[in-house]
């Protein structure tokens, strides 16, 4: 008997998610584990996986639809059933395709059989197809999706072809793509119209929300940084790889919230939640707007291999290739926007985090050590906190656990 794969909850809160593109053609078959749709949220990109063989018979929602969860997008049957009568076998699981009042996305339904996405025209005569999310992600990146072999049904260009075309271009000597931008841009009247993306529009209303909401409250406090950056560069003398100075920060992050529990914990409105490992979330400046992406067991991990993640996260959250796990969980962010130069701000905390550490340049300036002035590098910190689940005692302790183990980061190492 063929099955009714509804959409599922793929990110917590959200009721309405956009089927970016069909991997699967109509009457393709599929084995276990294969991604057969690919969805997009306000935050990312998501992968919808087979839990077994079966053949892809009907796809009920078109490419670039918007789609409630729980709502149908295909009907699928196992290897080898045959299915005569498509419309008889939706309307036994309760599927009437001509009635629009029961699937919110019927009005599209009669168009799967035709192109997803409307066709262009490459340099030399071809008709190139692409689904709405690779135009897009070709958009940002750069590049026209005319250009590329489609790989998916069809010859349709499809994400991993731009992701593949991305990868390309970033190995390559020189690049001489132009630089991503908002394409949809309008100038009228000496000003620029730039809409707002998916993830802007998502941004925007989380932190808004998370202003209105949380009693924010903030703790300072400036650290002698001299031992952190020679230790960062003794790293890189004996292993030849760069370790950032936001890597260090992100590792003195965990290690404090291992020393002052009270601040790896999450709000809701039954219990404080304690969490026993520290996952930390990066904010990232991308094309599409604010990505925090969480870095998970920073404690746990080598500095090298912390390292490589937060790098590996900062990157795919500018190609758009990051997956919903990946911004969610942690209990508190790192903000750092000292490489502008920016001496001390406050952030907003990005909810579900009880809280958010923002990260000033590092400037050499006079300091008092043993009643003695001398020049030394300083950084100044700012953590927001939010004061349901965290007093301000435990947050001064966890700022004072903080600043030692900048000063003296062999701690953080331990």
């Amino acid at each position: 008997m063929p099955t009714l794969i509804r959409m599922p909850a793929v990110a917590a809160g959200a009721t309405e998610v956009v089927l970016a593109e069909w991997p699967v053609g109509e009457t393709d078959s599929f084995v276990a584990h294969q991604t057969y749709a690919v969805i997009e949220t306000d935050k990312a990109v998501v992968d919808l996986e087979a839990e077994a063989d079966g053949v892809l018979v009907r796809a009920l929602v078109p490419a670039g639809a918007k789609v409630e969860v729980g709502d149908p997008i295909a009907l699928v049957a196992a290897p080898g059933e045959q299915i005569d009568d498509v419309a008889a076998a939706l309307a036994a699981l309760g599927v009437t395709v001509a009635v629009e009042h029961e699937l919110p996305v019927r009005r599209e339904v009669t168009e799967v059989a035709a192109p997803p996405s409307a066709p262009r025209i490459a340099a030399d005569g071809r008709r190139v197809f692409a689904s709405p999310l690779a135009r897009r992600l070709a958009r940002d990146a750069g590049l026209r999706a005319s250009d590329l072999v489609g790989t998916g049904p069809g010859g349709r260009v499809v994400r991993r072809d731009i992701e593949l075309a991305i990868a390309a271009r970033h190995s390559a000597p020189e690049s001489s793509a132009p630089a991503p931008g908002p394409a949809t841009a309008q100038e009228h009247g000496g000003i620029t119209e730039v809409p707002h993306t998916r993830v802007r529009r998502a941004v925007a209303s989380r932190l808004t929300r998370s202003k209105q909401e949380r009693p924010h409250f903030y703790v300072s406090g400036s650290a002698r940084v001299d031992r952190l950056l020679a230790l960062r560069a003794e790293v890189e003398a004996a292993t030849g790889i760069k370790v950032s100075l936001n890597d260090l920060v992100v590792r003195a992050v965990g290690r404090a919230h291992e020393l002052v529990p009270e601040l790896n914990v999450t709000w809701t409105d039954d219990a404080v939640i304690q969490h026993r490992r520290v996952d930390v979330g990066i904010a990232v400046a991308t094309e599409r707007g604010l990505m925090t992406p969480v870095v998970t067991d920073v404690t746990g991990r080598s500095l090298l291999d912390l390292s490589a993640a937060t790098r590996d996260l900062a990157t795919r959250a500018g190609d758009g290739g990051l997956r919903q796990h990946e911004l969610e969980g942690g209990t508190v962010a790192v903000s750092n926007l000292g490489m502008f130069g920016v001496e001390e701000f406050s952030a907003i905390i990005n909810p579900p985090h009880a809280s958010i550490l923002a990260v000033g340049a590092a400037r050499q300036e006079p300091v008092v050590a043993d009643g003695a002035l001398e020049v030394g590098t300083v950084m100044r910190f700012v953590l927001s906190v939010d004061h349901r689940p965290v007093d301000g005692v435990a947050a001064g302790r966890w700022m004072q656990a903080f600043l030692r183990l900048v000063e003296h980061p062999a701690g953080m190492l331990a």
